[in-house]
């Protein structure tokens, strides 16, 4: 879910608020999640009195298939529990949540920071957005089969988003963008530029498989702050006051979450290389 929920301290203590891309993810819904799609691309604010060397090293790498119970475990430590739709739901415990953060990572295009003891303390998870062709059925709305009723509602409103907001109809060159699903770095480590990163690197697998368009949806503010100070700008937003069912607001997270924001980025093509 979209990017992502993530608090870059640094960020904060300047009071700078930006918009997160519409690719969150993201981590995430992003880079923050991501954020966070979901995500997120939503990220993580939560906070922790440890406190780590804040020259520590750490390493960009592409998220394996043997890295997704870490990536799960630490999404459950620092973005779950603090993305604003999650927290204002209640939503605890949802496997339909886990999955659906996962699923895009079988397209090999999510990465990771690692501290020099192996531990993942960072990750952006993306996925590919593909061009339907015009002959393709209308895609299944993703609520229609979640049986988890409050992590339904956040399904809802995605579907909503897509149905007024078409990112392909904004980019008719593009047939594959990449979509930032959720940014999520450990809070021991915010303020060392792992965000930007992750998101360096994704910048990497754009420019090899001729990608020029990365996308990411925001349901945190502070997620989208960090996106638009990588560079992001919004192309669609939507105030949670103006989604209703029944004449009833759905979303009434903590302030300063007000709404759904998409940001984009945009690289120039460079000549083809091998696939990452």
């Amino acid at each position: 879910m979209e990017v992502q929920n993530m608090r870059e301290q640094p960020l904060l203590q300047s009071n700078c608020r930006i918009l997160e891309s519409r690719c969150a993810l993201n981590d995430l819904y992003p880079i923050a999640r991501l954020t966070h799609k979901l995500e997120v691309l939503n990220m993580s604010s939560s906070s922790s009195s440890t406190t780590v060397e804040r020259d520590a090293a750490y390493t960009i790498e592409l998220v394996k298939a043997e890295d997704f119970e870490a990536v799960l475990n630490m999404l459950k430590t620092f973005f779950f529990k603090d993305e604003p739709l999650n927290t204002f739901l209640n939503l605890g415990e949802c496997i339909e949540l886990e999955n659906y953060s996962m699923k895009s990572l079988k397209d090999n295009c999510s990465y990771k920071a690692i501290n020099k003891n192996g531990e993942i303390i960072g990750v952006f998870i993306n996925g590919l957005l593909r061009r339907p062709a015009a002959t393709d059925a209308p895609p299944e709305k993703a609520a229609d089969g979640c049986e988890h009723h409050k992590f339904k509602k956040i399904l809802g409103l995605m579907d909503h988003v897509e149905e007024k907001f078409n990112i392909f109809d904004l980019y008719p060159n593009e047939n594959v963008i990449l979509d930032g699903k959720i940014i999520s770095v450990n809070s021991n480590y915010r303020g060392m530029g792992i965000a930007g990163k992750l998101t360096e690197r994704a910048y990497e697998y754009m420019r090899a498989n001729q990608i020029s368009v990365y996308h990411v949806m925001c349901t945190s503010h502070y997620s989208a702050v960090v996106m638009e100070k990588l560079g992001f700008h919004e192309v669609f937003n939507l105030k949670f006051a103006d989604y209703k069912k029944d004449d009833e607001v759905v979303f009434k997270p903590a302030i300063p979450h007000v709404g759904v924001r998409i940001l984009c980025k945009e690289l120039a093509k460079d000549t083809p290389k091998a696939l990452l």
